[in-house]
């Protein structure tokens, strides 16, 4: 039997590799180049278009927990994540044009799938994932709200700008990675606080690109704000979040700035890096002004500007069982952003499950629904819960999978309780 797979960004092409390398045929839908986005800039598949990282690379994090419990499940975009990797410190990073052009070939050669690149404009009929993607075209979308027989809800995306390492100023800017975890990764570009100042004012005063009339009561996803709306809360916002200085220290000077500005590594050949929590909505020429306020980016070269875009997600709690199977047709799974499974990793992970599950409903299997004490369980358990009234996409944390018992005295003790709950995890995945 064949499976047809909507979308061949990160969830569709882990769903169509782990259905392929089961035996089972598949059909890859892809629009692109034919039909853009916006936000992507190729047509090649699981294309990266905001960050290039994909977060904590090691189990101490919520995110490097889904990472191992990837690769335990036989997850095949995470293996060529690591192959197509940049240095990032304690994060893992890709050379996001590398990365792609592996999983495309990966895909082209292989046997039992074919791709069809060609938009498609309903929800097809017999075995389907969707994994569409949060840039679902506006025909798709409809049917997927005609099925769904709700309104979709909608959350901002911000994409982060791009300069040229040649065009930076390491008089100024170092090399160093936070409390010098892993090697010196990242750019960093100090400030005192008089130029912090002069950055901040510049920023809450530049112009913004318009939002459409239907967009303007959208949300922005919390994780992902764009730095002028992080800035809008108060002028220390930026100074405790994505430009905290804390275990940023310039050997040179031995000093701990006012503020700094993170840059990492974009590809592997070390001539791109992208402004760490720098996603915005300002005009283009703003951001240049902005940018170039910045100690050490004063003559940057910004190849790619930031912009933003509406991100689409389902009402999954009202929709999908934890197998990511929806509950009214059998022979439908959603994969992906498009679930409210927010992040890179996530999309990858639920691609990964959903083509798991949908080689099971072929062959007239039990579906795996994963324990909520792992990491991707409980994520799978939080978009199915149908108690979530006013359901918003959420990231791979801690908060969402079950507390482990501790003595009391451990209690407060974070790093125990997050070796316990990956001890816990893998025993559990071991033992399926």
């Amino acid at each position: 039997m064949k499976v047809k797979v909507i979308g061949a960004g990160l969830a569709g092409s882990e769903a169509a590799l782990q259905l392929a390398k089961r035996g089972i045929e598949v059909e890859l839908y892809e629009m692109r180049p034919e039909k853009s986005t916006g936000a992507h800039k190729t047509g090649k598949f699981a294309e990266f278009v905001c960050s290039n990282s994909l977060g904590a690379a090691d189990c101490s994090n919520a995110s490097g927990l889904l990472k191992k419990e990837m690769e335990l499940l036989g997850g095949e975009l995470i293996k060529i994540a690591r192959e197509c990797s940049v240095p990032a410190g304690s994060a893992l990073a890709i050379d996001r044009e590398l990365f792609s052009e592996t999983v495309t070939k990966r895909i082209e050669a292989e046997p039992n799938i074919t791709v069809i690149k060609e938009e498609v404009g309903e929800i097809p009929e017999g075995n389907v994932i969707m994994a569409s993607g949060p840039l679902t075209s506006d025909t798709l979308a409809q049917s997927i709200k005609n099925f769904t027989e709700s309104e979709h809800l909608y959350f901002f995306d911000a994409i982060a700008p791009i300069v040229e390492k040649d065009s930076i100023n390491f008089d100024i800017a170092f090399w160093a990675s936070r409390y010098d975890k892993g090697e010196a990764s990242y750019i960093n570009c100090p400030m005192n606080k008089e130029q912090y100042e002069k950055f901040y004012n510049i920023l809450i005063n530049a112009p913004k690109i318009e939002l459409k009339e239907f967009e303007k009561n959208a949300k922005f996803f919390e994780s992902c704000l764009p730095i002028e709306v992080l800035a809008s809360r108060g002028v220390d916002t930026l100074r405790f979040g994505p430009m905290k200085p804390v275990g940023l220290v310039d050997k040179r000077t031995g000093e701990e700035n006012y503020a700094v500005v993170q840059l990492r590594q974009d590809n592997s050949a070390k001539t791109l890096f992208n402004l760490v929590g720098f996603q915005t909505n300002l005009k283009w020429g703003a951001q240049k002004e902005l940018l170039q306020s910045i100690p050490g980016l004063e003559n940057v070269n910004i190849v790619r500007y930031g912009v933003m875009h509406r991100n689409t997600f389902i009402n999954s709690p009202k929709l999908l069982n934890p197998s990511l199977q929806t509950r009214k047709r059998e022979n439908l799974f959603f994969a992906g952003q498009i679930t409210g499974t927010e992040g890179y990793t996530e999309s990858i992970a639920s691609g990964l499950l959903a083509g798991i599950n949908m080689a099971r409903f072929v062959r007239g299997e039990e579906l795996l629904i994963l324990p909520q004490e792992t990491m991707l369980g409980a994520l799978c358990a939080y978009i199915s819960n149908p108690e979530h009234e006013k359901f918003q996409p959420i990231n791979s944390n801690w908060g969402i999978v079950p507390p482990v018992e501790l003595p009391k005295k451990e209690r407060k003790n974070k790093k125990l309780k997050a070796e316990c709950i990956v001890n816990r995890s893998i025993e559990m995945l071991n033992n399926l």
